[in-house]
Formats: structure tokens, sequence, C-alpha cells
């Protein structure tokens, strides 16, 4: 029940944030929070991460939906095992970010992004973000962390 509820915070929380920068934030305005270490600035990605695939909708959204189905699959297979939890955790976040980042995709035509980091380094701070890219992100990484301890040997 807690991974249902994660995966459902991600998505309605996400989808809160980006539907209020869509309406509060106007395009080309930026705003500094976090004693400007955060920049909220709008952004609409068509494309995956760093606007890849920005000429292929279909295929995005044919790939996107059929990871989402993967996912939930093994993530359904995996569910209540205790000694799944970890990877669990991994899954859900992974789910919850892209099943949000996926409705945009599917409702707007593109992803809305809203943040970057204020860092030393360029490169970073001109990567826009959403909340459910940092999910898909942390998500990732568990996951790819429980495999590397030997999960998928079994």
């Amino acid at each position: 029940m807690k991974f249902t509820a994660l995966i459902l915070g991600i998505f309605g929380g996400d989808a809160f944030l980006k539907n209020y920068m869509e309406k509060h934030l106007k395009w080309g305005e930026e705003r500094e929070i976090c004693r400007g270490k955060i920049l909220l600035r709008r952004y609409h990605n068509t494309g995956s991460a760093f606007n890849i695939l920005k000429k292929s909708q279909r295929a995005l959204k044919a790939g996107c939906g059929g990871m989402l189905l993967l996912l939930g699959a093994f993530w359904f297979l995996l569910l209540g095992k205790k000694e799944n939890s970890l990877i669990l955790l991994g899954l859900s976040l992974l789910i919850g970010g892209g099943a949000s980042n996926y409705y945009d995709r599917i409702s707007r035509g593109y992803v809305v992004d809203y943040f970057s980091f204020q860092t030393p380094w360029n490169w970073l701070n001109r990567i826009i973000f959403n909340i459910s890219d940092l999910c898909i992100f942390l998500g990732g990484i568990l996951v790819m962390l429980k495999c590397k301890k030997g999960y998928l040997d079994r």
C-alpha cells in the first residue's frame, strides 16, 4: 500500500506543481528560491531528457508507454514480498515520475519542467527539471544498486 501511495503522491504532487507553474510563472520569468540555489523557470520539453527524440513524438510516446507497462508489471510481480522493498521503492519512484511525465506528454504534447539548480557548473545550470525527473533519476539508481548486489542472480 505504501508503494502505491508513493506513486500516486509523486504523480499528483508533480501534476499540481506543473499546473501551478503554468498558471503563475510567465514565460521567460525567473524566480530564485533557497537563497538563490534553485531557479524557478517554465520550460516545455517536447522530447525526452535533453530534448532527445523531440522530432519523433510518436516513437517517444510509444517507448515511454511501453516502458511504463514493463516497469508496472515488474513492480506488480514483486509487490508484497518484504525482501523486495528497496527495488519496489526504486520502481515506485520510476513509475510515479514516469507516469507524470507521460501524462503531460499525452495530454499537453510536452512535459512541463520548472526548476534548475544554480551551481558552479554551467552545464548543470542549463538543465531544467521537474520533480518527476528527480524521482526517475533516484529510482533508476536504486534499481541499479539493487541489481548490482545480485538481486537478478537469484
